[in-house]
C-alpha cells in the first residue's frame, strides 16, 4: 500500500531526502514522494467504547464542562479504561498552540484560562473514586507560565478533596522554562510525566516546536528540584524509526534521571496525520522492554496499546 504525497519545490532533493522517501519524482514545481504506508495487523485491536460505566463518565466529563486526553487524542484505550472508571483530563482547554504532526488535539487559537477548571477536575475524580489521577493539558505556549500555575492548583485541588489520592502529571516542556517547572514540582506531584515522543531524528517532523534536548534538561532539572518525585516520559514506534534508535532515545532518559518509561504504537488519528510506516510486532515491544529494564528504569510499559497513562498507577503501586 502506498500513500502518495504532493508538495510544491524548486530545487532539486539531496540524495538523503527524509527516511520516509522510497521513490521522487521532479520537474520544475513538484515533487512526488511514494511512501510506504504499513497495514494495520489484525492483533492491534482495542475494546469498543461501550458499556455503562462509559456512558457515566462521559456525562460526567460534559456535565462538568471538562476536557480528557482520551477524547481529544483519539486514545485507543478508551473503551477499557473508561468502563475501569479511569480517564486521564486534560486541561487549559481543547486548542492546542502546537501543530505536531501525529496528534488528533485540536490546534488553533487557546481558550482563555479557565481559574475554576482545578475545582471541577477534582470534583469529577472524587466522583469517580479515584486513587490516582492523570492530569496532563495541551501546550499555551501562549501563557508566560505555560500553564504551570493550573497544574499546581489542580494538584493541590485534588488532594484537598480526596486526602491521598495520587496525582501524576504529564506536561509540556513549557518551552524550556524552568520557572514553569519549578512551579508544578512545588505542588509536589507524585510523578512528573514529559514525553520524549520520538527519536532524535524525526524531532523535525514529528515534533514541530519542540527540541529533543530542551525535553531531556526539562526533565533532568525536575528530577534535580525533586528527587523524591519520579519521574517519567514515553515515546512512540511507527513514525520511521528503528528499534536501535528507541532504546538508544530510552538510554538518553535515563542518562537524565528518568525512572519510568513507556512506548507504544503510534496510531494514525486522520489522513491528514503523519503515516504509520511499520508496525512494531509484540516481541520488539517486548525486546524494547528488557533492554530500558537493564538499563535500570523501575518500570516500563511497552507494548503496541500502551499510552502515557496506561496502567499509570501501577508504575508507582506496584
Amino acid at each position: 500500500m502506498y500513500c502518495i504525497s504532493v508538495r510544491t519545490r524548486a530545487h532539486p532533493v539531496p540524495r538523503n531526502h527524509g527516511s520516509r522517501a522510497r521513490g521522487a519524482i521532479i520537474n520544475k514545481r513538484v515533487l512526488v514522494t511514494i511512501e510506504t504506508k504499513a497495514r494495520r495487523p489484525e492483533w492491534l485491536k482495542a475494546p469498543a467504547p461501550v458499556g455503562d460505566n462509559y456512558r457515566e463518565l462521559k456525562d460526567l466529563v460534559q456535565r462538568l464542562r471538562l476536557h480528557t486526553v482520551c477524547e481529544s487524542a483519539a486514545c485507543p484505550n478508551v473503551g477499557e479504561c473508561w468502563n475501569q472508571r479511569t480517564a486521564t483530563f486534560m486541561i487549559l482547554g481543547n486548542f492546542c498552540t502546537r501543530r505536531c504532526g501525529f496528534c488528533a488535539v485540536q490546534k488553533g487559537a487557546p481558550l482563555e484560562v479557565d481559574r475554576d477548571e482545578p475545582r471541577r477536575v477534582a470534583e469529577a475524580c472524587e466522583t469517580l473514586g479515584l486513587k490516582y489521577a492523570v492530569i496532563t493539558s495541551v501546550n499555551r505556549d501562549d501563557q508566560k507560565d505555560g500553564g504551570a500555575s493550573i497544574f499546581a492548583a489542580t494538584i493541590r485541588a485534588i488532594r484537598e478533596r480526596i486526602p491521598g489520592c495520587q496525582v501524576e502529571v504529564l506536561v509540556p516542556d513549557f518551552q524550556g522554562s524552568r520557572e514553569a517547572m519549578a512551579i508544578v514540582m512545588d505542588a509536589a506531584p507524585d510523578v512528573l510525566n514529559h514525553n520524549i515522543e520520538t527519536v532524535p531524528r524525526l524531532y523535525k517532523q514529528v515534533r514541530v516546536g519542540a527540541r529533543y534536548e530542551r525535553s531531556l534538561e526539562m526533565l533532568d532539572y525536575a528530577h534535580s528540584l525533586r528527587p523524591e518525585i519520579p519521574t517519567k516520559s514515553g515515546l512512540m514506534a511507527g513514525l520511521g524509526e528503528t528499534n536501535e534508535e528507541i532504546i538508544d532515545t530510552l538510554a538518553d532518559l535515563r542518562d537524565h534521571h528518568v525512572s519510568i518509561a513507556t512506548v507504544g504504537q503510534y496510531l494514525r488519528p486522520t489522513p491528514e496525520h503523519l503515516p504509520v510506516l511499520r508496525y512494531a510486532s509484540p516481541a520488539d515491544f517486548a525486546s524494547i522492554k528488557q533492554a530500558a529494564l537493564a538499563m535500570g528504569f523501575a518500570h516500563v510499559e511497552s507494548g503496541p496499546l500502551v499510552r502515557s497513562s496506561y496502567h499509570a498507577a501501577e508504575a508507582v503501586t506496584a
